[in-house]
């Protein structure tokens, strides 16, 4: 429930308080007073769209404040705390939206804040539909469509119809999904077919060379070795003569081995005069061993060192086979083989596709069956709830000045189902007796929307199974539009009855209607110089008297207005 409404700076409104209560709260005044702002200002605290053409002429910005108080357990307490917002220990929430004006043709920013949190603006939109129903001539309109109808059949219905409805809505969803994966496999068989036989050839031929890991690197040294052989033998038959010498040569002496040799008998004779030369001895014994192993190892090798033409040959075949993989597969062999790896996998992915989708299709299948059962169950809820939606709103009518009318609620099978069930729903007005039954959206007049609308209000708010979470704040803008004489009385008449167990703010034009109100608001305007300024404030006694009169014929002083004020106020008082 509405606590307080705070407006600056909107519209012609320098700065109002309003105070709500519990009950019918309706709220007047002249045309151009400023009702229409102090309804965009609780637009703004719902969530809705900023607009900065609202700002006051010569402000800055625009602010508007509330403070709601929420009952415990209420999905608007658990939403508020998960944006973080502070809740006052009685439930009351402070919510606030400032506007910016736009300057130099920019465009203005708004912002939103939620029990001392700055928000996104959607999570006031999310509150709103926990907190308030708002009701306005555009929503006659809307009542002139199927979706706008069956959504009020629903809303009938009661919670345990609206958790049946979820899962059914889940339900569809899933099917969506599933059905959008199927189609997607199917188009794609054809590339995915394409896809696996150009992974086949390329296994193939992978598995034809058969690389193996680091194969490449070995190659490339083979073939170069291979391909210097004489120089390779030359080079280590010249360092193997040099160590220890040719045998052949007339100088065979004279060899790095036989020097070290000489040189280390040297200082093993004279080592036993001095310790340090005895070390240095040991050093040349030890280049001497270190010649013999290099001439051991040299001699191994130009045993194995071969000048082979055909295995040359075979080598660079075998690397021309490898660098045609790499040049389709990868970079080197290592990347080739981490390539087959992956497209064995792949394969096997799309190996499974027609699997897939087979699977897929099971699943759907067997999700149409239990959508077809749950739009059954849905589509009987829905009938149930028709007629006691008809007789209860048939009933509301006959209170509000349309004797012999009757609300007729039709729910048929569709063609399909949909994201909604399996039925279409459409409400006929047989607006009097004896006249045919005409769809809501065809003939209707504006001021039977008024009425049927509002006595499908009270017919959901007073239903025992609309939930436990219905909002309990209702606001109608000018809904009687189009309505007069006792048939606005009777509207006023079950305005207050609704507000026996909401809270109820009414924004009128018709002192038949305002007479029921429990308090009465009034817009007012002053004019100081260029700037309009308008303040709201509730009228009582004889006050109340006048503005009644005002709205009866213009004329507040009006003897005859004024008895007809009062009148109206003592037929209020003793409404049942």
């Amino acid at each position: 429930m509405f606590e307080e409404i705070t407006i600056s700076d909107l519209g012609v409104i320098t700065g109002a308080q309003i105070r709500l209560h519990p009950g019918l709260t309706v709220l007047t005044g002249e045309t151009g007073a400023g009702k229409t702002m102090v309804l965009t200002g609780l637009n703004l605290l719902l969530g809705g769209k900023a607009d900065p053409a609202t700002v006051r002429t010569g402000a800055s910005t625009a602010v508007v404040e509330g403070r709601v108080v929420v009952p415990d357990g209420s999905p608007v307490l658990a939403r508020a705390e998960e944006a973080g917002a502070a809740v006052d220990d009685d439930g009351g929430l402070l919510l606030v939206r400032t506007v910016s004006a736009s300057t130099d043709g920019s465009p203005g920013r708004s912002r939103a804040h939620l029990g001392g949190r700055s928000v996104p603006q959607a999570v006031l939109g999310e509150l709103a539909e926990q907190l308030i129903t708002v009701h306005g001539q555009q929503d006659q309109a809307r009542l002139r469509s199927p979706q706008h109808q069956r959504e009020a059949l629903d809303a009938f219905a009661g919670a345990a119809h609206g958790a049946l409805l979820a899962e059914y809505r889940q339900a569809w969803a899933e099917r969506g999904r599933l059905q959008a994966t199927i189609d997607d496999l199917t188009a794609r068989r054809q590339d995915l077919a394409r896809e696996a036989e150009l992974l086949r050839l390329g296994l193939a031929e992978v598995e034809r060379v058969d690389p193996q890991p680091g194969e490449d690197d070995d190659l490339a040294q083979e073939i170069v070795r291979l391909e210097h052989a004489e120089d390779l033998r030359a080079a280590a038959t010249g360092a193997h003569a040099a160590l220890l010498g040719d045998e052949d040569a007339p100088d065979a002496g004279a060899n790095a081995a036989a020097l070290v040799e000489h040189a280390r008998r040297l200082l093993d004779a004279a080592g036993e005069h001095d310790a340090r030369l005895a070390e240095l001895r040991g050093r040349v014994a030890e280049a001497g061993y270190l010649l013999a192993d290099a001439a051991t190892e040299l001699s191994s090798y130009l045993q194995d060192l071969q000048a082979d033409p055909l295995r040359l040959d075979a080598a660079q075949t075998r690397r021309a086979e490898l660098a045609s993989l790499t040049r389709s597969y990868g970079e080197d062999v290592a990347a080739v083989l981490r390539w087959a790896e992956e497209s064995g996998r792949r394969l096997l992915d799309i190996g499974d596709g027609d699997e897939k989708v087979a699977e897929l299709t099971a699943e759907r299948d067997a999700l149409d069956a239990r959508l077809a059962d749950l739009a059954g169950r849905v589509g009987a809820a829905r009938r149930e709830a028709a007629e006691r939606l008809a007789a209860t709103v048939s009933a509301e009518l006959a209170g509000l000045a349309m004797g012999g009318a009757s609300l007729t609620v039709r729910v048929d099978d569709a063609p399909e189902l949909g994201p909604h069930g399996g039925d279409v729903v459409e409400m006929l007005l047989v607006p009097h007796a004896g006249a045919p039954a005409r769809p809501l959206g065809k003939g209707a007049s504006g001021g039977e929307l008024s009425r049927v609308m509002l006595a499908l209000e009270v017919a959901l708010a007073t239903s025992p199974d609309r939930g436990e979470h219905t909002p309990g704040t209702f606001v109608f803008d000018e809904v009687d539009a189009g309505v007069g004489g006792r048939a606005a009385t009777e509207v006023g008449r079950r305005l207050a009855a609704l507000a026996r167990g909401s809270q109820v703010l009414v924004v009128t034009h018709l002192a038949q209607v305002a007479a029921f109100a429990d308090r009465h608001l009034v817009v007012t305007k002053s004019r100081d110089g260029a700037i309009t300024a308008s303040g709201v404030g509730e009228v009582t006694g004889e006050d109340r008297v006048r503005e009644l009169a005002r709205m009866l014929s213009g004329q507040e002083e009006s003897d005859t207005a004024r008895a007809h004020a009062a009148e109206l106020l003592e037929l209020a008082d003793l409404a049942p």
